[in-house]
């Protein structure tokens, strides 16, 4: 039993499924369209794949290609994520053989990022520890050969490569703090030295610095940069089918001094650039194999996406073409034009989603194939795995669209679309009141609380505290250096936990559970039906197996190749529906859709 609605009482003769009626208004003009072809029309475009399939034995095409592009992308997926996997651990661990190698002071302790941190930043505070890193990275760098790793100098014969040190030091830069004075000039100038000149692998940075006629005023220096690179190749991945891969490392210390606070924080970073490896001819031969089968998977891909993204452009054009159509018939035929949540039920939001997802992984697929052939210069890994791994996610949300056919399943997707209006407008309400205390918490704990040292820090850790994590920790934690500042954050988060977890959660939590209710009701009761709905009617499995859709009916692979090479067929395959009518009397026969 399905519950009517007081919108179906403007419409004449709405569940009259059979009448021929034509345009009283109108007897001047062609008749638009004979109500009972509009509505086959509207019951077969509404229908879901399964159902189009009983009724008129068409190929379900844009499901078959949704299913092979969920299997392609998948396996292509696991295949990149793995080797991205080794790709940034490798270089992750050289990073860390760097920093033992060529980095005074560092330790052990410090590769393991915990939180709060075991120790304090990697920071030098004297004028000779400055030199003195320098001349450590030197010598490390001298002698390559030492280290467990198989690690070259980047010159073709092996010979140690220019180690540049620039310094960014303020023009002028001069405090006299005795009587609270200073000549200061903001513009900053770069001087680059080439330290490697040296012999015997020892260095004395600070008397070869001022034997250049360079002079370091701690107090104007903003930063300084030791760069070198080192050449290496990585055997790990390498099987029966899968050759080695050869890396460049450009390796930067950076001295940061920028805050000028007595610290200045070391760090070492190293960015990898794929090389084109010149190894076993025989090798490299039997590596053919398991390239074509990559970049195989990889057009295979991008031709599936292809074709899904063009008949999911086709079916939006269609559905455009068919709104314009319904709309007027309305307008003629009941004298009102279609609402604007009629209007929404052509416009197919999934369609947009899968064309979406078929332009990000195609941009995805491309870069891969680039990547996979070393055709790029730069690290672009994290740039393809960002294009994969979005355009997958939507693929599988995809799925959804399928199960949404079935009762069960669709429950959840009706409740979402049911609640996401109420949700949407309890979220920017909520969301003020949050934004209120991450400003207040950032600005007020800021210098005293680890967890709320910055606006990011802020909002990650009230957000934590939401889902009740490490409470204790963010009380705790809190210094005691103010006292009042120490009571005001006891009392601040006490507050955010108390009207987040006890209220806002639970408020939340009814909306949805409102709207789910109301679901529930629905398949109990009836769905509340519009105009548009009304006029469809229902349409059961005798209405969808009796061949009555598949009379006039020529949709095949022949017609939808031609529909995807030219648009004026689509155009005129709809535009039909509006010609002259040779039959408006006996509609109960069967009737072209």
């Amino acid at each position: 039993m399905e519950a009517s609605s007081p919108e179906c009482e403007n419409m004449t003769n709405c569940e009259d499924e059979t009448s021929g009626i034509t345009h009283e208004k109108c007897q001047n003009s062609k008749p638009l369209l004979t109500e009972e072809m509009m509505r086959r029309k509207l019951q077969f475009f509404f229908m879901n794949p399964i159902e189009k399939w009983e009724a008129k034995k068409r190929f379900p095409y844009k499901f078959v290609v949704q299913v092979i592009k969920i299997i392609l992308v998948t396996m292509q997926l696991c295949l990149f994520a793995h080797s991205r996997y080794n790709h940034v651990n490798y270089t992750w661990d050289n990073r860390i053989t760097f920093s033992h190698l060529f980095l005074k002071g560092w330790d052990s302790t410090r590769e393991i990022n915990t939180y709060p941190p075991a120790t304090g930043p990697l920071a030098i505070y004297k004028i000779e520890q400055f030199f003195s890193t320098i001349d450590y990275a030197y010598k490390g760098y001298a002698h390559l050969n030492k280290a467990v790793g198989s690690y070259s100098y980047a010159n073709e014969d092996n010979t140690m490569t220019d180690m540049m040190l620039c310094l960014y030091q303020y023009k002028e830069g001069i405090i006299f703090g005795f009587n609270e004075s200073y000549v200061f000039n903001s513009e900053i100038i770069e001087t680059c030295l080439n330290i490697s000149q040296t012999h015997n692998g020892l260095l004395d940075s600070k008397q070869y610095i001022s034997s250049h006629n360079t002079d370091i005023s701690f107090s104007a220096l903003v930063k300084a940069e030791l760069i070198f690179s080192v050449k290496t190749v990585n055997f790990k991945a390498a099987g029966r089918i899968t050759p080695p891969n050869c890396y460049l490392f450009e390796i930067t210390i950076k001295f940061d001094n920028e805050d000028h606070d007595g610290q200045m924080l070391l760090s070492l970073d190293a960015e990898p650039i794929r090389l084109m490896c010149k190894g076993d001819v025989q090798y490299v031969t039997n590596n053919e194999i398991e390239t074509f089968l990559r970049s195989l998977l990889n057009y295979l891909v991008i031709i599936i996406c292809i074709m899904s993204f063009i008949l999911c452009n086709r079916a939006i054009w269609r559905a455009l073409q068919l709104k314009r159509i319904t709309d007027a018939f309305f307008q003629h035929r009941f004298e009102q034009p279609l609402s604007h949540h009629d209007r929404m039920k052509f416009f197919n939001l999934w369609y947009i989603m899968i064309i979406i997802n078929d332009v990000l992984i195609i941009i995805g697929s491309a870069i891969k194939e680039q990547i996979e052939r070393k055709e790029f210069t730069s690290d672009q890994w994290n740039v393809c795995s960002l294009f994969l791994g979005i355009g997958n996610m939507l693929v599988w949300f995809g799925v959804l669209r399928y199960l949404g056919f079935f009762k069960t399943y669709n429950v959840v997707i009706l409740t979402f679309q049911k609640a996401a209006p109420q949700v949407a407008r309890f979220l920017l309400c909520a969301l003020l009141i949050y934004a209120g205390f991450t400003f207040c918490g950032w600005l007020i704990l800021g210098p005293y609380h680890l967890k709320f040292r910055s606006l990011s820090t802020t909002s990650e850790c009230l957000f934590s505290l939401i889902n009740g994590d490490d409470m204790f920790a963010t009380f705790s934690i809190m210094s005691t250096k103010s006292v009042e500042l120490w009571w005001f954050c006891t009392i601040y988060l006490y507050s955010f936990i108390s009207i987040y977890i006890y209220v806002i959660l639970s408020l939340f939590i009814s909306v949805i559970m409102d709207a789910y209710d109301t679901i529930k009701l629905y398949y109990k009761e009836g769905f509340p039906k519009s105009n548009l709905e009304c006029f469809i009617g229902d349409t059961n499995f005798e209405d969808v197996s009796n061949g009555i859709f598949r009379s006039g009916s020529n949709e095949n692979l022949r017609s939808i190749i031609k529909d995807l090479c030219c648009c004026k067929h689509i155009h005129k395959s709809y535009s039909t529906l509006s010609g002259t009518s040779e039959r408006t009397d006996n509609l109960g026969s069967s009737i072209p859709v």
